[in-house]
């Protein structure tokens, strides 16, 4: 009989990055106004935290300056988006 050496691939997590703080969250309509620190586009993935624990995870459907849809937002704007969960200020926002 042969021995059969299987390798195990390592698949490393994917890294979160830093990009903003809610500064302000309308609860009627479910938006928060994020300043950025880094750039974000549509399609992105974002995740929302305090600074103790993970709130919620999801997709950037569309982003907003001004009443203004834009697809992709530079750092130091702050910009509206649409949450689909409640979030306060000073919630950290990471992109994964």
């Amino acid at each position: 009989m042969k021995k059969v050496i299987v390798k195990k691939k390592i698949v490393k997590p994917k890294k979160e990055k830093r990009i903003g703080k809610i500064t302000h969250y309308f609860g009627k309509i479910k938006v928060g106004v994020i300043k950025l620190s880094d750039g974000l586009s549509v399609g992105d993935e974002i995740i929302i935290k305090t600074k103790k624990e993970e709130r919620f995870k999801q997709k950037v459907s569309s982003i907003e300056i001004d009443g203004k849809k834009i697809k992709k937002a530079k750092k130091g704007q702050s910009i509206g988006l649409k949450l689909k969960d409640k979030a306060r200020e000073d919630y950290l926002v990471f992109k994964s």
